[in-house]
C-alpha cells in the first residue's frame, strides 16, 4: 500500500525496529503536544518532591502509577483526537466531537486519580500524621 511519500506501509521487521518507531511516537508527542509536555514537567517536579521527601517503597509505587496513568490517558487522548482528525478533517461532526471530549475526560479522571493519590501520599508527610 502506498502512501503520497512513496513509503510502503509493512510490519516491522525486528523488536529494535519496532522500538524506534515507539520512541519516534514518543518525540512527536513531546514535540506537538502541549499537554503531554506540561504533565512531562508536572510528573518530574513530581519526582523530585518525592526524592526531597524520602518517600517509601510503597508511595513510589503510587505515585509512578498515577503518573504512568496520566501520561497513557494523555497518548490515548492524542490517538483519538488524530483518528478523528483523520476521518473527519475540518468538517464539524456532533459524533467526533463526543469522541474527542470523552477522550478528554479520560485525561480528566486520570488527573483527579493522581491528585487524590499526591494528596495522599505528600499530606501526612508534610504535616507529620
Amino acid at each position: 500500500m502506498g502512501l503520497k511519500d512513496k513509503k510502503e506501509v509493512r510490519k516491522n521487521r525486528s523488536f529494535a525496529e519496532s522500538f524506534k518507531h515507539a520512541f519516534d511516537g514518543l518525540v512527536i508527542l513531546c514535540k506537538t503536544e502541549r499537554n503531554f509536555r506540561f504533565h512531562l514537567i508536572a510528573s518530574l517536579i513530581v519526582v523530585i518532591i518525592s526524592f526531597i521527601l524520602k518517600i517509601d517503597l510503597s508511595q513510589w509505587v503510587w505515585i509512578l502509577l498515577a503518573i504512568f496513568i496520566v501520561l497513557i490517558a494523555e497518548v490515548v487522548n492524542t490517538l483519538c483526537e488524530s483518528i478523528v482528525n483523520l476521518i473527519v478533517g475540518n468538517k464539524y461532526d456532533e459524533i467526533a466531537k463526543k469522541a474527542k471530549d470523552v477522550a478528554a475526560a479520560g485525561v480528566v479522571i486520570a488527573s483527579i486519580f493522581a491528585a487524590i493519590i499526591g494528596l495522599l501520599v505528600y499530606v501526612p508527610i508534610i504535616f507529620g500524621l
